[in-house]
Order: structure tokens, then sequence, then C-alpha cells
């Protein structure tokens, strides 16, 4: 590997470490206290929104990128690969944490009363 790609490497690996944390961070905060949001703590609602937004803006970044290169404003096809991988990633995360809050919800409505 040349040194471009061990950079590029590791910044994803960092970027990725931080919105780790973020996220565990997030779920640390967990249990549902009805005088969170008073209090300063973030919400269900207003996480999963900033990490929604997040997801977005990560989209948005990707198709930039993709779109600069379609006009050849740059010639770097891996940092538009990274940029579309980073915003697959985030999407198909975004689809399965759906998919596990539907499920969630269905058990819990299927529960005997």
């Amino acid at each position: 590997m040349s040194t471009i790609d061990q950079s590029r490497l590791l910044q994803m690996r960092s970027s990725i470490l931080n919105q780790n944390q973020a996220l565990q961070r997030a779920a640390g905060r967990g249990g549902i206290d009805a005088g969170g949001a008073a209090e300063g703590k973030p919400d269900f609602g207003s996480a999963i929104s900033a990490a929604l937004e997040q997801v977005n803006a990560q989209q948005h970044r990707a198709s930039d990128v993709s779109e600069a290169y379609e006009r050849g404003d740059t010639h770097d096809i891996v940092s538009v690969m990274i940029e579309r991988q980073k915003a697959s990633l985030g999407f198909e995360t975004t689809l399965q944490v759906r998919n596990k809050l539907l499920s969630a919800y269905r058990d819990i409505m299927n529960m005997p009363v």
C-alpha cells in the first residue's frame, strides 16, 4: 500500500471510531427518562433525528463528489469510491436499525397482556 492509501485508511478508521463512540454515548444514556429532554439530555427521537441527518449529509457528500468526478473537476476516483462506500454503509446501517426497531415493535405488540 502506498502512504496515500494508508493515510486514507487511517482517516476512515478514525472517522468510524468517532461515529461509534458517539453512538455508544447515545446508547449509554439509555433507559426511558421522561425528564431527560428537560435536563438537556437528548431523547430517543432527537438521537434518531441526529443520526439520520448525519446519514443524509454523508449521502449528499457522496453525491457531490461523484458529480464533481463526472464533470471532470477531480480525477481522484479513490476518494469518490470511499465517499460512496461510506454513504452506502451509513444507509445500510440505518436500514438495519429500522428493521430492528420494527421487529421490537412487533414483539411488543404481540405480547399477551
